[in-house]
């Protein structure tokens, strides 16, 4: 057995993929599947993506279907950084067209933290414990 987080996301999985792995530590793409010909995504789009996001394989798909919902901070993804240069870059990049939750500051549980939602209403929490 293997559970593995699913995010789907309307025409923008490749996007997100691609951002995530440009931002978080240790990231990359381990698969990438494309819709074909006569498939219900547009030609040559990313369907179906497989990542190591900081070392947590997270598979990111792009539904066809328009669905009335999205993502929910009640999901996030917590990044424990190893320095506050790092959580200021990654912060700085996740939330670019996102919103706070908590902006970063020192809230007495960590030296450092910050609750964003990115560009595609994904949930992260960045710590410096």
């Amino acid at each position: 057995m293997k559970v593995t987080p699913f995010l789907m996301f309307e025409g923008r999985a490749e996007e997100a993929v691609t951002l995530y792995c440009g931002t978080i530590p240790d990231s990359s793409v381990l698969e990438m599947t494309r819709y074909g010909a006569g498939e219900d995504g547009p030609e040559g789009t990313v369907k179906l993506a497989r990542a190591s996001i900081g070392g947590v394989e997270v598979t990111l798909f792009n539904s066809p279907v328009h669905h009335a919902f999205t993502f929910t901070p009640s999901f996030s993804f917590f990044v424990d950084c190893s320095s506050e240069d790092e959580l200021e870059r990654i912060v700085g990049i996740l939330s670019k067209d996102g919103g706070f939750l908590m902006p970063a500051g020192n809230y007495g549980f960590s030296r450092r933290f910050a609750w964003l939602n990115d560009r595609f209403g994904v949930s992260w929490q960045i710590n410096l414990p």
